[in-house]
């Protein structure tokens, strides 16, 4: 009681064929494909949010020594002129 043979293999792929015929085999791997699809990038999501959640803040915050481009600050509304 070894493992199958190629022999058994094929008879195994030619019954399920029989069974389901060749398009709705096609379909149930297209469904699998899409499956793994969907898998794959809720992994991707779900590595970037940790990753955020991970670095935090830091990420965002400005390099020591950046200052601003503009040369002047803007003038806040609530001044009076």
């Amino acid at each position: 009681m070894g493992s199958f043979s190629l022999w058994h293999w094929l008879v195994v792929l030619v019954i399920v064929l029989v069974l389901f015929g060749r398009g709705r085999v096609a379909d149930i791997m297209g469904e699998f494909g899409k499956g793994l699809k969907s898998f794959k990038h809720g992994m991707k999501d779900e590595d970037a949010e940790y990753t955020r959640r991970i670095e935090g803040p830091a990420q965002d915050a400005k390099p020591a020594g950046e200052t601003s481009r503009d040369p002047q600050p803007a003038e806040r509304a609530d001044r009076p002129l």
